[in-house]
């Protein structure tokens, strides 16, 4: 066999019946200042080109709308504004409710994020605006807020000043004469709305700022059975949240560890205040809502269009409640007023930011996460693509800028970007039609909703989870596909629900991390065979009838080698290969120390186990190669080389040679960088496993000829 040098970058593979020779690339090496430096320019340079890319990129709609084809793409686009709008309506009003809002500002909620989201998403299809979760989530910080800065924790605003009453000389005129918005003295919905829009504010900084570093990777670690999970738990959470409202009870809302056990104690303590109006008109919105929306389910793809039962049943229950007088009769709890227009800009309160910033990053990074996992999907199923870290930034921009304007946190909504793609959505001028309508309303139509029940509200809110609480009927088949994951729903599920949304993702993301560590710490490892009249090798457990070559053991380890599992994988490979040479170089040296007490007493009777054991061993040397297949291992690092080292070493010295086969570059060049190769690394190194099953043949059969005294 001819040898080869590494002066010309040759990886040369020695197997029967050939020799493979592959030349590697040689790269230029750059100092880490000549990197920076080049990166630094080609972000820099500025051109015409250049600004014009960047100014498209930033604002994608500048791309697609010239384009636009308007006898293809508008009506379908206006449709699905159209219907997504008058779904949107009554579902931004209860949301307010679970933000802890007035109803008005789940509207200006809506509308901004709409508008924003139409000239800098990439997506054609999601959605963007209220999210059951992320009002949860912002309530729940609403409500500390609240308490901490000594507002009444009852939802009864009974000696306060409302929104409406709070009207003073600086108003806001709108095109309409008749509309007048009020301007807001710092009453409890005053504060509330200042809290709700310093968290949206924060939440869009650090989705802007993981824009900017390119953190849009980030979504990866949010693994769809974490997430789903997530909202299921948020989705008892906000059931447990709406109660009190069918119920028409005033209970303080618990916030915290353990706030939705502590709100189901409230509600049994005041369950003999329920207020029958409240339960009855629940009671029906219930059974008419239910059916319809199972229905609309069941039809979809019959309908043209699903039938808008929700804002029925708030016209006919605002219609009921206000000729009936409810409020007055039955003191059932209503929406009150609504104002029309827009209240002046103000900024967040920067005050609060301390106190916020903590939560702003977890509904940040939920806002995100769901955004692009729609987003993706959907563009997936259109064939599209879409950007993540423009998505960041869009995102972000729908939080930053509806902040000023009295808003809370936006995300992708699944719900309504479902009926938004099913009724013919083409492009995100859906999303245009669907601002002019809540523009409507916000400018004429809003005060109308005066009498509505919140109960009403709270059962919309509380329907619309059938997705969510769904999930447990899949628990099954999760089970059945994945172990892992579905451990990862119900602890992400439980904790979310039982202990807070907050603290449950945080333990789901945590469990979810240790998953990978302790599935990297202790992998898949198996010895394989191979597969009559070819060249496959597989596990020996899991298929029949494969042939082991006498002699050698093919050991496949499914993760890489680092500081984590580096002891499992030496303590595996000894096991399944049946040489530990640790215990075997232990009985050698109890042998030479019997040896030498032998010559000191002279006595040669003495014999033990161990040496009896290692003679036989000698005799008939069961395995003379071990064969690691490195196929699945991704990387080494200094820990895993060191072990590799010792493992290399343990075997040589008992007499049985190791060889590595498949190994990717980045394991090649962690081993000659770390001096593994002793010898040629041809002799060592193979690019199948069957090139170095060939290779041990070879080597032992020259081995047994020479024994034998007819060395070829």
């Amino acid at each position: 066999m001819e040898t080869e040098s590494n002066e010309d970058a040759k990886a040369v593979y020695r197997c029967s019946p050939g020799t493979i020779f592959l030349e590697e690339k040689v790269k230029k090496p750059m100092s880490l200042r000549s990197r920076l430096a080049e990166k630094v320019r080609k972000t820099c340079s500025c051109s015409p080109g250049k600004a014009k890319e960047l100014l498209f990129s930033f604002f994608p709609v500048l791309e697609w709308l010239p384009s636009y084809k308007l006898k293809e793409y508008l009506l379908g686009d206006m449709m699905s504004g159209l219907i997504v709008a008058i779904l949107l309506v009554p579902q931004s009003i209860a949301y307010s409710l679970l933000a802890g809002q007035e109803p008005i500002f789940g509207l200006y909620t809506s509308f901004f994020a709409c508008i924003i989201y139409f000239f800098m998403g990439t997506s054609r299809h999601i959605h963007v605006g209220i999210f059951g979760v992320l009002c949860l989530m912002v309530g729940e910080v609403v409500d500390r807020e609240l308490q901490v800065a000594g507002y009444d924790s009852l939802d009864s605003h009974k000696g306060q000043i409302t929104v409406l009453d709070a009207l003073n000389e600086n108003t806001t005129h709108s095109p309409f004469d008749q509309n007048q918005t009020v301007a807001m003295t710092c009453d409890r919905s005053c504060f509330a709305i200042t809290v709700g829009a310093t968290v949206t504010f924060m939440a869009g900084v650090y989705q802007l700022a993981m824009g900017f570093l390119q953190f849009g990777f980030v979504s990866v670690y949010l693994s769809d059975s974490l997430l789903s999970g997530f909202a299921t738990g948020a989705s008892f959470t906000i059931l447990t949240s709406q109660v009190k409202y069918l119920l028409g009870l005033s209970i303080p809302r618990a916030n915290g560890i353990g706030s939705l056990i502590y709100t189901w104690i409230y509600i049994f303590q005041n369950i003999h205040l329920t207020n029958i109006c409240d339960l009855v008109t629940s009671i029906l919105c219930l059974l008419v809502l239910i059916p319809a929306k199972e229905l609309n389910e069941y039809y979809k793809s019959k309908l043209k269009a699903p039938i808008p039962i929700e804002l029925l049943v708030v016209v006919v229950a605002t219609l009921a409640s206000h000729f009936g007088h409810l409020k007055e009769n039955y003191d059932s709890s209503i929406a009150g007023t609504i104002p029309t227009g827009f209240l002046m800009p103000k900024s967040p309160d920067w005050s609060l930011i301390p106190s916020i910033a903590l939560p702003a990053l977890s509904i940040a990074i939920i806002g995100f996460a769901i955004t692009v996992s729609l987003s993706e999907m959907f563009a997936k199923k259109h064939g599209y693509e879409v950007k993540a870290n423009q998505e960041m930034y869009a995102i972000g921009f729908c939080n930053i800028i509806p902040a000023f304007f009295h808003c809370f946190t936006t995300s992708a909504a699944l719900a309504k970007t479902l009926v938004k793609e099913s009724t013919g959505c083409k492009t995100q001028v859906s999303g245009i039609m669907t601002s002019l309508v809540l523009l409507l309303v916000l400018l004429v139509i809003a005060p109308l909703f005066f009498s509505l029940q919140k109960c009403v509200l709270g059962v919309i809110t509380i329907v619309n989870l059938r997705g969510a609480l769904r999930k447990f009927l899949d628990l099954p088949k999760m089970w059945k596909v994945n172990k892992v994951d579905t451990t990862i729903w119900l602890v992400t599920m439980f904790s979310s629900a039982l202990i807070s949304t907050e603290l449950g993702l945080l333990i789901g993301i945590a469990f979810s991390m240790l998953c990978i560590i302790v599935r990297s710490q202790m992998p898949v490892s198996t010895l394989l065979g191979r597969v009559d009249n070819t060249e496959v090798y597989e596990s020996i457990n899991v298929y029949k009838n494969l042939n082991i070559p006498q002699g050698i053991k093919i050991f496949r380890f499914e993760a890489p080698i680092y500081y984590v599992n580096k002891q499992h994988f030496k303590m595996t490979l000894y096991r399944y290969s049946g040489v530990d040479p640790t215990s075997l170089a232990a009985a050698e040296r109890k042998k030479a120390k019997i040896e030498k007490l032998r010559r000191q007493d002279g006595s040669m009777e003495i014999k033990t186990r161990e040496e009896t054991a290692h003679c036989l061993y000698k005799e008939q040397q069961p395995v003379h190669t071990l064969i690691i297949d490195c196929g699945s291992i991704q990387f080494i690092d200094s820990a895993g080389m060191n072990t590799l080292k010792e493992v290399l070493k343990d075997y040589n010295d008992i007499g049985v040679q190791l060889l590595l086969a498949q190994c990717n570059v980045t394991v090649k060049n962690s081993l000659r960088n770390g001096d593994f190769f002793k010898r040629e690394e041809s002799t060592v190194m193979f690019h199948s496993v069957h090139q170095a099953v060939q290779f041990a043949l070879n080597v032992q059969e020259q081995s047994d000829a020479y024994l034998n005294g007819s060395a070829v």
